[in-house]
């Protein structure tokens, strides 16, 4: 991982403008809708106005037909009296002389009656279906009236609202500009004061740019010739006896119900973390495996899992101090015994990384190459690309980590191909992670910031762990 600042882009003299052309534009294409709303809305009350107008002519000529039924009854009404009283007087006069005639009038009144009667009733029914017409079409008119002036209200909203983000846009934009415009002015003198401190650093830069530049050459020569005779001769692969593989399991207590998960590495490289936060537990929970800046685990601990029974995870102790050489680092430690082993890295590999791939390799045991501390790593690249960690803008910030943590995570899988390349071993996925966001996904909480391979490694992990069983 390199340090240096990036250079950030020119900013575009004519993009004030251009966003107050496109802000015009967009304040006269909502004055437009609102324009066209108002018309709509003058339309709609016009045609309120012609409805209720024929709603009352509905209305009158319900009433004259109601009332031209109430006539038609009482006619109806009187005529049955007028027919009882002819009826009681043709008896009382010619009872007896006259009573076929009176029969034949009262068959010819009733008959007449009774035609009255189908006509009167044929008019009411026509009245009544007049009637309902009328007041079918008045409520369809009136369903009309209300559909006009709630489309009238929805068009005169949307107006208001489109007029209210068009306003909206405008202060964010004129805020926008004025902040970019500070922001601008700011960088020129950050630009300035970088350009004249560049100047009298200058001489000094040259002249110990060639005593660091030939000093790193040496160093680099002589690191390459180091780890290349301690790859060739420091990372054999010893095949244990029976009488070893024996005490090996007795020291781990080894069970054939539970997978065996070791997690080594060089001492520092956050083990112990690791382990708690693969248990679901902060480091300074009750019964969380020891951590600290010097190397904690002096021998290897046992932590079964409080969630997975059937898992137990073995803290090793770190590589590459006086109490582990690195040369019998696989063989000393038992690794052999082991159902899986996470190899955690840091910057580089190391020749221990490289003898326990090997020899895992070379055993079958299920490796998984993990790279902790990915937040510190973001952060620290951050810095070294020019990030002030006292600015308040998020956009930036977010800007900054986006480009840090993609720089990040290409930089540490290209690094373990090349790594795995030059020591001839096949090429594997690297998982990249964070303590804190491990913690939540293991604790089902919801992973906290952003995942990288957190989730992946735990679905694989366990998958492993599992299948054995």
């Amino acid at each position: 991982m390199g340090s240096g600042s990036s250079r950030q882009p020119e900013p575009d003299p004519n993009w004030d403008q251009r966003e107050l052309r496109e802000a015009e534009e967009r304040q006269r294409k909502a004055e437009e809708v609102a324009r066209c709303a108002r018309e709509a809305c003058e339309r709609a009350t016009c045609e309120a106005a012609k409805q209720r107008r024929r709603e009352r002519d509905a209305q009158l000529a319900a009433e004259r037909a109601a009332q031209d039924v109430s006539e038609a009854a009482e006619r109806i009404r009187q005529l049955e009296e007028e027919a009882e009283e002819a009826e009681t007087g043709a008896r009382e006069e010619a009872e007896a002389s006259a009573r076929r005639q009176a029969e034949a009038r009262a068959r010819e009144e009733e008959a007449r009656a009774r035609q009255e009667a189908e006509t009167r009733a044929r008019e009411e029914a026509e009245a009544r279906a007049r009637a309902e017409e009328a007041q079918a079409r008045q409520e369809a008119e009136t369903r009309a009236r209300e559909e006009a002036e709630a489309h009238a209200r929805e068009q005169e909203a949307r107006a208001e609202r489109i007029l209210q983000e068009m306003e909206e846009q405008r202060r964010r934009q004129e805020a926008e500009a004025t902040a970019a415009r500070e922001e601008e002015a700011r960088r020129q003198r950050v630009a300035e004061e970088e350009t004249r401190r560049a100047r009298m650093a200058q001489e000094e830069a040259e002249r110990t740019a060639r005593e660091a530049a030939e000093a790193a050459r040496r160093a680099l020569a002589e690191r390459e010739e180091i780890e290349r005779q301690l790859r060739i001769g420091t990372q054999p692969v010893v095949v244990p006896t029976p009488e070893e593989i024996r005490l090996a399991r007795e020291r781990v207590q080894y069970d054939d119900a539970v997978s065996h998960i070791a997690i080594a590495g060089i001492a520092g490289s956050g083990k112990s973390s690791l382990i708690n936060a693969l248990r679901g537990l902060n480091n300074n929970d009750r019964n969380a495996a020891p951590t600290g800046v010097n190397e904690t685990t002096l021998e290897i601990s046992r932590y079964v899992d409080a969630h997975n029974p059937q898992l137990a995870w073995y803290d090793i102790p770190g590589s590459g101090t006086a109490r582990t050489p690195d040369w019998q680092y696989f063989h000393s430690q038992g690794l052999y015994v082991f159902d899986c082993i996470l190899v955690l890295i840091n910057d580089r590999f190391t020749t221990t990384d490289l003898a326990i791939l090997t020899n895992c390799h070379h055993f079958r045991i299920p490796t998984f190459i993990v790279r902790s501390k990915s937040d510190q790593h973001i952060s620290n690249l951050m810095m070294d690309m020019g990030y002030d960690p006292d600015e308040e803008d998020t956009d930036r910030q977010a800007q900054f980590r986006k480009v840090a943590r993609n720089q990040y995570i290409s930089g540490t899988r290209q690094n373990v191909e090349n790594n795995l390349a030059e020591a001839n071993l096949p090429d594997q996925r690297v998982y990249i992670v964070s303590k804190r966001t491990l913690l939540a996904a293991v604790k089902d909480q919801g992973p906290r910031g952003t995942v990288i391979d957190e989730i992946e490694l735990l679905t694989n992990l366990y998958n492993v762990a599992f299948s054995r069983l």
